[in-house]
């Protein structure tokens, strides 16, 4: 210690007595300096966990949202099992594989320049020779894996992606599935993806574990190189040998560190084409419980709509050029041949889908993305597959609503409006029972039903049935539209719009308009 010119006037400064006494106190120094060091690490790891997976939950949601508001039309172009795991997978996997990664490498990296700053100062040679070694070492496990990573990470998410698919559609067509025996050839698409899977993981795990092997054989090449120079030139290189050693023990985990993240970086790479494309949808400026009363009437003018700029077969729009007036409770009818557009007209004025050309008005105000909650406010809606939430009959009148901020008289009244008291009366629980997930313990019927108790729940100025009793035998048809024509004539302000095959259905009507004649 006292040929070191360095920590020489370090002893001199603390005004040490001994050399003892000095190496109590440098002793004490470290012990202190790394558990200070440790301290202000830990702290360091919470702010970095909680704010990496607070970008998590922004990805998510902005995801989500943003997969929401393009509308009905690219619900219906995607798959919603790969649609469901990039909201819930992909922006997990960009944090964890990707943020964090960063994060990691550029503390090991300042880490490793402060090492190499601090082994300057003692030897510069020591300092040049860890150079020498890692950062070549760095280099070309990078160049030689970048692309090997790059597509296994992109294989393991199709993977993933066509078991989620898999699953999905096996319980969601259940029926159909088993009694087409089809369960055979979904197994064996699951399996193929999983061996997929599972083969791309091996590659990672054994990419993953080339560090290790990497950094050892590098610090032992660096060692080995000291003491074949010392060999050659005859001289005292144990200072050389023991400082390099010390440095290159402690580099050793952080150009591991290194590799590991940059293997996770590319291995995750595939995350970017999915986040990339987030639009700002805000949500919150589309929630309101304001309302765009329909006080007059429709006014539907010169009306065009094209499916992603694509016409129909025969070079025609999908809807072409429609104009129509629908006056506050008149009962209009639409009916036509399938494909003539009669439920896309219905999900132009439900603000489902945007014109090509011309203008929705209702009471002379344009329908848009600006007006367009407040009008969905004023409406109830029945399609012709009802969705049903698994969860109790109140929850899936009331949809959206809290538990407990639904209003459980207004849920009896609108059950009676639509004829399911006595169905409501036979369960055990009551408004309380659970009716399964896609209402698989209720009857067509009893589904249409509660769909219409729904749509009156929020008492709508106008309701629109979109098929409504089409998928329903002809007892039960003629018994729901017996139900519609119940509520129109003891609500005669309420508009009532029904989309029917057969003409039959809409004997109730005041007018029937003819699509695609």
């Amino acid at each position: 210690m006292h040929q070191n010119e360095k920590i020489q006037a370090l002893y001199d400064i603390l005004g040490c007595n001994s050399d003892t006494q000095f190496t109590i106190i440098i002793a004490a120094g470290i012990v202190a300096a790394i558990a200070i060091k440790n301290i202000i690490a830990l702290w360091l790891f919470r702010f970095e966990r909680d704010f990496t997976y607070s970008l998590y939950s922004n990805l998510s949601r902005r995801l989500y949202i943003d997969y929401y508001r393009r509308g009905l039309a690219f619900a219906r172009q995607h798959n919603s099992a790969e649609l469901s795991r990039n909201v819930n997978f992909v922006c997990l996997n960009f944090v964890t594989g990707i943020l964090k990664p960063i994060a990691m490498l550029c503390s090991e990296a300042i880490l490793f320049a402060l090492i190499i700053i601090a082994l300057a100062i003692l030897s510069i040679k020591a300092a040049l020779l860890l150079i020498v070694i890692f950062l070549p070492t760095v280099w070309l496990y990078y160049f030689f894996i970048r692309r090997k990573l790059n597509k296994y990470g992109k294989a393991e998410n199709e993977a993933h992606k066509s078991r989620f698919k898999s699953v999905t559609e096996s319980f969601k067509g259940y029926a159909d599935i088993e009694i087409s025996n089809a369960f055979t050839q979904m197994l064996s698409a699951f399996n193929d993806s999983t061996d997929k899977l599972i083969a791309m993981r091996k590659h990672n795990a054994t990419l993953s574990a080339l560090p290790q092997s990497i950094t050892e054989t590098t610090l032992a090449t660096g060692m080995a190189t000291i003491v074949i120079i010392g060999a050659y030139i005859q001289g005292n290189i144990g200072l050389i040998f023991g400082i390099f050693a010390v440095a290159a023990v402690r580099l050793m985990p952080s150009v591991r560190n290194i590799l590991s993240a940059v293997t996770a970086i590319r291995y995750n790479l595939y995350t970017l084409d999915t986040l990339q494309n987030i639009e700002d949808n805000a949500i919150a400026n589309e929630q309101t419980s304001e309302r765009l009363r329909l006080r007059e009437k429709i006014e539907i003018n010169n009306l065009s709509f094209e499916y992603d700029g694509q016409q129909s077969k025969e070079g025609a729009s999908v809807i072409d050029n429609l104009s129509l007036t629908i006056l506050r409770g008149e009962r209009i009818g639409i009916k036509g041949a399938s494909g003539a557009g009669k439920s896309t007209l219905m999900n132009l004025i439900l603000g489902l889908y945007t014109p090509t050309s011309g203008e929705i008005l209702i009471d002379g105000i344009k329908l848009d993305s600006t007006t367009r909650r407040k009008w969905q406010n004023s409406i109830g809606y029945v399609p012709q597959n009802v969705f049903i939430a698994d969860s109790t009959l109140a929850e899936n009148i009331a949809l959206g609503i809290a538990p407990q901020n639904i209003d459980r008289q207004r849920v009896e009244e609108v059950l009676e409006m639509a004829s399911l008291k006595q169905f409501t009366e036979g369960l055990a629980e009551g408004l309380d029972t659970m009716i399964g997930e896609s209402g698989c313990r209720v009857s067509g019927g009893e589904r249409q039903r509660i769909g219409i108790a729904r749509a009156l729940y929020s008492q709508p100025d106008i309701l629109f049935f979109d098929e409504a009793t089409s998928a329903l035998d002809k007892e039960t048809e003629q018994s729901v539209n017996k139900s519609i024509e119940t509520l129109s004539v003891n609500n005669r302000n309420l508009t009532i719009v029904v989309i029917a095959h057969r003409e039959t259905s809409l004997g109730y009507c005041d007018r029937i308009i003819n699509i695609g004649e």
